[in-house]
């Protein structure tokens, strides 16, 4: 008989989403219409130099004399959009050459897939409360351990509170593996130079490798917050890179996203960057032309102006919740360097009661702080991704039942 991965069964339900929008199915005939500010989706349309590069790209498919098939280019990605990254890290001064850069279809698809080059031996230090996708991919992997009152056995959990600034301190018990996320998801916390130098330093001296998520990287305004990683000296020795094109250029629904690794990150003498793209070589067979078209003209003059207007319509809604919820009295936290406002649940509730609560009292679907681990419980994570007068209504619906 067939044996199957037992690690699969240690998984505690299901994946949060997928139980938030059955909460949300089971809640029959609101007295309102339902606002959606849970699920991290975008809902603006893709920027119109984006719309043109698609139209161009899926033209020259239809001709003999232009038809693509297989990218056979370096790292499974065309030349032009391997460039156009290159040059986006030169402008902030990050020297990035174009075969340490790996186009996917995802963030989430490589945060979770970068565990094959990994052995399930090593210790997996988190975020808490973190991206689930870093915890239940390394879970399905046997790393975790087992799930035992509401942690797994064998993961190094880096508490993120208010009291430390939602940025996680050195542990006691050092990590093979490190899960950092900034601007984070969930908190909207964005790391400092300093504190990720401190980290950097800390994973070379281990010999630890960074598995960096800048997915919300183009949401930080604060000067002192660097956008990658690699701006910290050292970083190309211990670090991986993962970016999308999914809450950057509203790619949600189109899907493309990338991962930086040096050449420089070696570990037992083995080049990581030559182990993933042996990875990726096997089991992925690129991105499509059309989307990669798309991402390239992205970084396009009118590309980067027209999503720079959308992401400020983002941050205007951040400013509304943030804003509107702190006045009702509320302690928020997030969204000025993210999408992602986070605030304390009232006195006597727990995230899930609380998530209930603006349910079917007001509503609107949020997101319960509990089900991104430990630390998240008494909290609650709204994303600033709705339309905005849709977000504008929410704030004032939550106001009325505080």
């Amino acid at each position: 008989m067939v044996k199957l991965n037992d690690n699969f069964q240690k998984l505690p339900g299901g994946y949060l989403f997928p139980e938030i929008g059955r909460r949300v199915r089971a809640f029959q005939n609101p007295p309102m219409p339902v606002i959606r500010l849970g699920i991290g989706d975008v809902t603006q349309p893709l920027a119109p130099a984006v719309v043109e590069a698609m139209k161009k790209a899926s033209e020259e498919m239809g001709h003999k004399e232009t038809f693509r098939g297989y990218c056979e280019e370096t790292c499974g990605a065309y030349d032009f959009i391997r460039f156009a990254i290159r040059d986006s890290y030169l402008e902030r001064g990050v020297n990035i050459a174009d075969d340490e850069i790996f186009v996917s279809d995802g963030a989430k698809s490589d945060c979770g897939n970068i565990g094959d080059i990994f052995s399930a031996d090593n210790i997996v230090a988190v975020c808490d409360p973190v991206y689930p996708v870093y915890v239940d991919t390394n879970a399905m992997a046997g790393r975790a351990g087992d799930f035992e009152n509401g942690k797994w056995s064998r993961l190094v959990y880096l508490p993120c509170t208010a009291e430390n600034g939602f940025f996680p301190e050195l542990p006691e018990k050092t990590p093979d593996m490190i899960y950092i996320c900034s601007p984070n998801n969930p908190t909207g916390a964005a790391a400092t130079r300093d504190q990720l130098k401190t980290w950097v330093d800390y994973a070379n001296k281990n010999g630890s490798v960074i598995l960096f998520d800048s997915a919300y990287e183009a949401y930080i305004t604060e000067d002192d917050k660097p956008h990658s990683i690699f701006e910290i000296p050292g970083a190309e020795t211990c670090a991986i890179e993962f970016r999308s094109f999914s809450k950057t250029a509203g790619f949600t629904g189109v899907r493309c996203a990338y991962t930086v690794i040096p050449k420089a990150l070696k570990r037992g003498g083995v080049s990581l960057n030559a182990m993933w793209n042996r990875r990726q070589g096997t089991k992925f067979n690129g991105v499509s032309y059309v989307v990669q078209r798309a991402a390239e003209a992205t970084f396009s003059p009118e590309g980067k102006r027209q999503i720079a207007e959308t992401i400020a319509y983002y941050h205007n809604n951040a400013r509304v919740i943030r804003e509107g919820l702190s006045a009702a009295g509320l302690t928020v936290y997030g969204g000025v360097n993210a999408p992602y406002i986070w605030f304390r649940t009232p006195e006597g509730f727990g995230s899930w009661e609380f998530f209930d609560k603006l349910l079917y009292e007001a509503c609107v679907v949020t997101t319960p702080g509990a089900g991104f681990g430990p630390s998240g419980e008494g909290y609650i994570r709204l994303t600033a991704f709705g339309d905005a007068e849709a977000t504008l209504e929410a704030v004032e619906r939550i106001k009325s039942i505080l």
